[in-house]
């Protein structure tokens, strides 16, 4: 009864604007089913609103600060292959296709091998490391952020793990100016032993320690995570039930994503994943300096730090909106934006075609501005929402009794996209560099009818909440 009453004091108000929120295939299932509510609900639902206090979320926020180093890490492998994949294959004889497949797995660990190798072969195992290590800091990171984090900051602690992979992106960057490929990689061991210091400080995620039985450890804690003054009673209760209803279950199988019951969820949060890499975000930021160079560009090496670094502050924004407007206003207006930067990079390439040999200064130091700004553009707009919000919505939307399979699929998937892209995405070029733009802007188009359609407003809402309302 207690997790009804919640579900429905976030679910139900007389203006309408929780509507909104919803995807509309949901709006249409739930049209008629709506209980009425008296005026003494309303009242006792205002009045909790009213008296609630918010916890101290320091240490919650010092925790994702920690595990927020493995993303950081991640980003920096992500970003090593710009600045450095002309030395490489230069320096080790690499072909083509050896260069694509160092850039494809772009991940965590291996740095060692990339340091010492003096060869093609190490760096490739080295980057296969890489690709193990990052994926399951991809999907562990905003699981366990979502899980120690309150609900109302939830969103805003969700986006650190897009803004340490960003930042890590711009550091790969700056420091790829100033030093060897080797070196770099060296670097690049930093945050993973910062991390492994940092794991000595932070807690257990709180379900973890309830669905062991572990009930003091679950409640100091929870107190520790919400501050000495907050009541916490609630929230254990919540997540002892739900637990509880975990462990009463039989053992998870692949098998059972196929339950009808999970098809909205997995469809909103795999969709998603597969959105955000084929919108070409990689494509961009892998091969960044490369983009700006055939764009006329003069310095490609600067344009893909500033393009790192406006990526640092627009996530720093999606942070302080991300619990204020909500998950889908974001990601429409987000997908919507990259559409139109994708149209225009385009449309810059195809002025380059008509008459080069007579085109004017003027002409060419337009387009030059063109398809600078609508890389700049792209890259906002994608930090705004596209970046972000899937993996939060992947850490928040799927059941706890499949949470952990559901998100390997979603994390397996959303790489799997991005091996994709980064493979094809030279060819692309070569085929039409019009035409690659043109259909990444056909892709983010799409994405805002998706969101529209099937990506439910999760904000605001506690994972249990979320998770009765797919029932």
């Amino acid at each position: 009864m207690v997790q009804k009453d919640l579900n429905g004091m976030e679910q139900g108000n007389g203006s309408g604007s929780r509507d909104l929120e919803k995807p509309l295939l949901a709006k249409k299932e739930k049209e008629g089913s709506e209980e009425p509510r008296t005026s003494h609900h309303r009242r006792h639902t205002l009045r909790s609103r009213r008296d609630a206090v918010l916890p101290n979320s320091g240490y919650a926020i010092f925790s994702t600060l920690m595990v927020a180093l493995g993303p950081l890490a991640l980003g920096f492998a992500i970003g090593y292959t710009s600045p450095t994949q002309v030395a490489i294959i230069k320096d080790l004889n690499f072909t083509i296709a050896q260069a694509l497949l160092l850039a494809a797995l772009p991940l965590l660990a291996g740095w060692s091998l990339i340091v010492l190798g003096k060869t093609a072969t190490p760096l490739i195992i080295g980057r296969i490391l890489n690709g193990f290590g990052g994926g399951i800091i991809s999907f562990s990171v905003p699981m366990y952020i979502g899980e120690i984090a309150p609900k109302h900051l939830r969103g805003t602690l969700g986006t650190m793990n897009q803004l340490a992979i960003t930042i890590g992106i711009t550091l790969s960057y700056v420091f790829g100016m100033l030093f060897n490929w080797r070196v770099l990689g060296l670097l690049g061991c930093i945050p993973e032993v910062s991390l492994i210091v940092g794991l000595l400080f932070i807690p257990e995620s709180p379900r973890w320690l309830a669905k062991a039985g572990k009930k003091e450890e679950l409640s100091l804690c929870l107190q520790k995570l919400r501050g000495k003054d907050f009541n916490t009673t609630q929230e254990i209760a919540d997540i002892q039930a739900a637990m509880e209803a975990l462990n009463a279950l039989p053992s998870v199988k692949l098998s059972d994503l196929k339950e009808r019951k999970l098809s909205r969820p997995l469809v909103a949060g795999i969709g998603l994943m597969v959105l955000q890499q084929f919108s070409g975000i990689n494509a961009f930021m892998l091969y960044s300096s490369g983009i700006f160079a055939t764009a006329g560009v003069s310095n490609p090496d600067i344009a893909s730090v500033a393009l790192g670094t406006l990526q640092v502050f627009m996530t720093l924004a999606a942070a302080g909106l991300m619990d204020k407007a909500g998950r889908r206003i974001l990601l429409m207006i987000s997908a919507g934006g990259m559409a139109l930067s994708c149209f225009l990079v385009g449309f810059s390439f195809y002025l380059r075609t008509l008459q080069p040999e007579k085109m004017s200064e003027a002409l060419d130091t337009f387009i030059c501005e063109l398809a600078l700004v609508s890389l700049l553009v792209y890259i906002a707009t994608f930090s705004l929402g596209i970046g972000a919000i899937p993996w939060i919505i992947m850490s928040e939307i799927f059941p706890a009794h499949v949470k952990g399979i559901a998100g390997s699929v979603a994390t397996l998937v959303n790489w799997f996209c991005a091996y994709a892209i980064t493979m094809i995405f030279n060819y692309m070029l070569l085929w039409s560099a019009i035409g690659s733009f043109w259909l990444f802007a056909a892709e983010c188009i799409g994405t805002v009818i998706f969101v529209a359609m099937f990506v439910p407003e999760t904000r605001g809402r506690t994972l249990e909440q979320i998770e009765a309302s797919f029932k």
